[in-house]
């Protein structure tokens, strides 16, 4: 049977490039959504609020979906500034999510959590799966009570939905959303353009990321690994790399030594002091394989390779 995909928010970091990816594989009709305009000509698209049940129904009718990647979301930076919006379109859309899929037979979801589900203290700096969970930012409370809502489907009305706590997700795109970990996102553009980069940030702010591709490829794996394999129905631990901004900053000034980056501080720099330095994902590991690919060396040399092809020199690693 054909499997009918629909992504929602799919004009944002994730969304664009899990559509990218979902393509290469056969027998799928993916149909893209978003709140706003068709930005990346998806050749099926929907503009769509997920809040609006009955606009939700239409789309899921209309293409008979069959598979939801709920990617629609607030991020935290945004989260702190409308609270009020972040809890409509986090919850709200999430509760919409669900419920369409109990009544009109979506057969698995995938539900995008968050490292901000955690906040101080940490032991040793790691987020283990089972750390107590007191988050700080609408965002990650959001993040939290959407996991545990999502384990209730599972258990009370048997919908398989499946869930990855995202680390800060970095990529060549520009087109980061919002978060507390955008500056790893930006500070490419602005070196390859031999500018300088404000960061946001202070320089030895240390916090748990993964490169883009790596944190798609966990997102496929999970949804094609075996039902019996999935463990955990509140979100899975993902780990890829730690790093500071400073620790970037230099591993970029191996490509461009000219480079260089300055620091102030807004109200982001609360919400990263609240994360993990570091997460544990041992349970990922352990029940469908999870591995990361890229570290911090390999993914600086890409996502310079990829926005500006060729021009900076490769550095070799042991």
């Amino acid at each position: 049977m054909k499997k009918r995909i629909l992504i929602t928010g799919a004009n944002g970091q994730v969304g664009t490039k899990l559509y990218e990816y979902l393509m290469h594989f056969g027998n799928c009709q993916i149909i893209a959504s978003d709140v706003s305009e068709n930005k990346f000509n998806f050749p099926e698209y929907e503009k769509l609020d997920v809040t609006s049940y009955s606009d939700y129904v239409d789309v899921v009718v209309k293409h008979g979906i069959t598979q939801v990647y709920h990617m629609a979301a607030i991020l935290s930076s945004k989260g702190e500034i409308n609270n009020q919006l972040a809890w409509n379109v986090n919850m709200n859309g999430l509760m919409n999510t669900l419920n369409i899929a109990k009544e009109y037979n979506i057969n698995k979801i995938f539900f995008p959590s968050s490292i901000a589900v955690f906040a101080e203290p940490f032991e040793n700096k790691i987020a283990n799966q089972n750390t107590i969970s007191t988050p700080t930012t609408m965002y990650g409370m959001n993040k939290l009570a959407g996991e545990n809502l999502c384990n209730y489907y599972h258990h009370k009305f048997g919908l398989d939905i499946r869930s990855i706590r995202y680390p800060g997700i970095i990529g060549p795109e520009n087109n980061a959303g919002g978060g507390t970990t955008d500056y790893a996102v930006e500070i490419f553009h602005h070196a390859v353009k031999n500018e300088s980069y404000n960061c946001f940030l202070s320089a030895p702010t240390t916090l748990p990321m993964i490169y883009i591709d790596d944190a798609i490829r966990a997102t496929i794996e999970l949804m094609r690994s075996e039902k019996d394999e999935i463990k955990i129905r509140t979100s899975y631990n993902l780990a890829g790399i730690s790093f500071s901004p400073y620790q970037i900053a230099q591993e970029i000034k191996k490509h461009i030594p000219n480079f260089r980056m300055t620091y102030f501080q807004d109200h982001r720099q609360s919400i990263a002091d609240s994360w993990p330095q570091y997460i544990n994902d041992d349970e990922a590991r352990r029940d469908w394989g999870w591995k990361h690919e890229y570290d911090l060396s390999k993914m600086v040399q890409v996502i310079l390779d990829q926005l500006i092809p060729n021009q900076y020199p490769k550095i070799e690693t042991a």
